[in-house]
């Protein structure tokens, strides 16, 4: 669109009342395109067309439902080579991670929820004695998943493909509508999912993009009245705010928030795949990625030998164009988090621990890169063993019994997805279940597609993925008879 880009509201591509923004690659510092601004009236516009849509919408068969994200699939699917390439643009990915785990995981999601899935299941029968309600008798009864409503999706900046596809075909496979606020730094590949929908066939005010830098965009789209439930990916600090949000009008919340992976490396580890499991945080979105082992906790035995092959593996990755098929390490998605990384690795330095390689600025004339950072004889207490980073910095932290490393792994304000490396499966289970973490990884940062994703502490609240998100975007009725 010439004059850049439009809002989707009610199955309408709608001029912003508050102009445009301009959406900057992060390796060449140029304008991409222009993203639009909504003001507060437009968010509850799309709010209230997601409401008037919902009924019809939820009175759908799943049949119907899962046939326009098929649709939506291959649509996507058969874009998928300018969807890569505005994914690169707007996010610094390579192009293979554009078009492997943003685009075709985006499509891939949308095939997933597009079967149907049973969403009611007997109880069995009960038999009362009679009493003060009502004489004895034998009384059925049945569970069934109803749509929650209007589903605000707040997507996070790292994936803007697979996040919202994530939150959007559950959403709509369980009959619900949704508003879409993506993140402002790369929404343009977000209405190009809208697109794909519309051409799907999806119903006008089904789906509804906005976006904005304003914060009064994403509060707008929360605080609706026609909103029932918020989906929400991002820090915690602003999972804090918008659940604070819902908990005045008891909105169903599902929130995806920070993480400090642990990855505790035993002394009887493969430090090969140890290195290239824990190697990804430097590579794979230039670590911008929740899930991201970033806190490595090293037996004493292997600590010293650990430390040296991450860092050959860190001056191994080429760092630059993510067009490069030979790059490996693009660029973070914009220069103020450069700067945020940058502070991080300059407070390592103040805290004590030593820069094992990188985190400097490579030469290169234009684009937010970041060499990937190795930091040393870390100590728990460390901010930067703490606190998110978001970026390619890894650090590593030694213990010496397997009861300190679970100590270590648990000390942690986060608990999203910890890792465990041991040659004994039988060790390494019985680690990962004292672990206060969603998930737990075993010699691997590999991840199965259907198993529930969310977690501990204040790394979030509720599960989803597979099945597990269809339980989130509904509400369970229990319906009783007499037998």
């Amino acid at each position: 669109m010439t004059d850049g880009q439009r809002l989707f509201i009610g199955g309408e591509w709608t001029r912003p009342e508050c102009g445009h923004y301009e959406v900057v690659d992060p390796a060449t510092e140029e304008t991409v395109g222009l993203a639009p601004e909504a003001s507060r009236a437009q968010v509850h516009a799309a709010c209230a067309a997601a409401r008037e849509a919902f009924g019809p919408w939820s009175r759908t068969s799943p049949e119907e439902r899962t046939a326009v994200l098929a649709r939506a699939a291959g649509i996507i699917r058969s874009r998928a080579e300018p969807y890569t390439e505005l994914a690169v643009a707007e996010t610094g990915a390579t192009t293979g991670t554009a078009r492997a785990m943003q685009v075709g995981v985006g499509a891939a999601r949308f095939r997933r929820y597009a079967r149907v899935e049973p969403a009611e299941w007997a109880i069995p029968p009960q038999v009362n004695e009679a009493g003060p309600m009502g004489r004895s008798g034998v009384f059925g009864a049945l569970a069934l998943r109803q749509p929650v409503g209007v589903v605000t999706c707040v997507t996070s900046y790292n994936n803007p493909w697979a996040n919202p596809a994530g939150k959007v075909a559950p959403a709509l496979a369980m009959g619900n509508t949704v508003v879409v606020k993506p993140a402002p730094q790369d929404p343009l590949s977000v209405y190009r999912m809208a697109e794909a929908l519309a051409d799907a066939g999806v119903p006008p005010g089904v789906v509804n993009v906005v976006s904005g830098r304003s914060v009064a965009v994403g509060e707008a789209a929360v605080d609706s009245a026609d909103v029932d439930m918020v989906s929400f990916t991002g820090s915690t600090a602003v999972g804090r705010r918008i659940a604070e949000v819902c908990g005045r009008d008891m909105k169903r919340q599902l929130m995806e928030l920070g993480g400090k992976g642990a990855a505790l490396v035993l002394d009887d580890a493969d430090l090969t795949s140890a290195v290239a499991g824990i190697g990804t945080t430097f590579s794979f979105y230039s670590g911008q990625i929740c899930t991201a082992p970033t806190r490595v906790l090293a037996q004493r035995r292997v600590y010293d030998t650990l430390v040296e092959q991450l860092a050959r593996h860190a001056r191994r990755l080429k760092v630059g164009d993510p067009r490069d098929p030979d790059t490996v390490v693009g660029p973070v998605i914009s220069a103020a988090h450069r700067d945020r990384v940058e502070s991080y690795v300059e407070l390592a330095r103040k805290e004590g621990a030593v820069v094992v390689t990188g985190g400097e600025r490579p030469a290169h004339e234009r684009g937010f890169y970041v060499a990937p950072a190795l930091l040393a004889d870390c100590t728990n207490d460390m901010r930067v063993a703490r606190e998110e980073i978001f970026g390619p910095v890894v650090s590593v932290i030694p213990f010496d019994d397997e009861e300190e490393g679970v100590a270590l792994a648990n000390d942690s304000d986060y608990g999203l997805i910890d890792y465990v490396w041991s040659a004994d499966v039988a060790r390494a289970f019985r680690v990962a279940r004292r672990l206060r973490a969603g998930g737990v990884g075993i010699n691997t940062v590999g991840r199965n597609m259907e198993a529930p994703f969310g977690g501990f502490k204040k790394s979030g609240v509720g599960r989803d993925v597979g099945v597990h998100a269809l339980h989130a975007y509904s509400e369970v009725q229990a319906i009783v008879w007499p037998g």
